[in-house]
């Protein structure tokens, strides 16, 4: 039996057309997505630095990497809500839908595009951020790993605001409350001890939490197993996303 003209070609074929057709799309505004991305946490660093200066590397620490978060939710998850806004209002979701595609290879494009165009305003973060908190940095090889899951699963919950929303305005309001809420709950930014206790049990179910949690591991040291369960909540939150995003898109009826 011969394939749908649907499916046509591989998913990896469809993910990689689609991923470089994002990226053309930003060839001349990403110069302000960096800025953005970057500028918004170096000053929280500054402002959270100053008061916790005297409070000890610990605490530092928790500085630099949900600020490092910070720029994941404006980078990564505040784009892609952007993006999938825009596609639905002018209708290039259902232009996409009558491609030979799937649902699942645009999705994960425009999540891995934003993700890339995220990763210098991170990586500007972290140096600059080291070196004004005075922190040495330990980084583990599995902070390869671990970035890109952080920021796949932010994105996934920036898709899903993006095909919920009716009109950008809200997706933009919606988005910037989840982002302070996201960075204000469970111990993100602030160490858990100086939390109230209903934040560290709400904090148990944002994807925040544990990406920071394990940032810090291997950015800061040292890694320990609760790695492996940040990542695995990470992962499962990602997957979540990814489906909640693709029941929710009008794909005409297609897989």
């Amino acid at each position: 039996m011969p394939p749908s003209p649907r499916n046509s070609q591989p998913f990896l074929v469809q993910l990689g057309d689609l991923f470089l057709i994002e990226l053309t799309n930003w060839r001349w505004s990403w110069r302000s997505m960096l800025l953005t991305a970057t500028i918004t946490p170096l000053f929280g660093i500054i402002a959270l630095g100053i008061f916790a200066r005297d409070s000890g590397p610990s605490t530092l620490a928790y500085v630099l990497t949900g600020n490092l978060v910070l720029s994941l939710l404006f980078g990564a998850m505040d784009k892609v809500q952007s993006r999938f806004t825009y596609m639905r209002v002018v209708g290039a979701l259902d232009y996409f839908a009558a491609l030979p595609i799937q649902r699942y290879s645009l999705i994960q494009a425009v999540a891995v595009a934003f993700f890339l165009l995220s990763l210098p305003s991170l990586l500007a973060t972290l140096g600059v951020g080291a070196l004004l908190l005075n922190l040495s940095l330990h980084l583990h090889p599995l902070l390869l790993i671990v970035i890109p899951v952080c920021a796949l699963s932010l994105a996934g919950l920036g898709a899903f605001i993006g095909v919920t929303v009716r009109d950008p305005h809200e997706g933009g309001s919606l988005s910037l409350l989840v982002t302070l809420v996201l960075a204000g709950l469970g111990p993100v930014a602030v160490p858990p001890e100086r939390l109230p206790g209903i934040f560290l049990i709400l904090g148990r179910f944002s994807p925040a939490t544990y990406a920071a949690s394990a940032l810090r591991q291997v950015i800061l040291g040292p890694v320990t197993l609760h790695l492996w369960l940040d990542l695995g909540v990470l992962i499962a939150f990602a997957v979540a996303f990814l489906w909640l995003v693709g029941w929710k898109m009008d794909w005409r009826g297609t897989s």
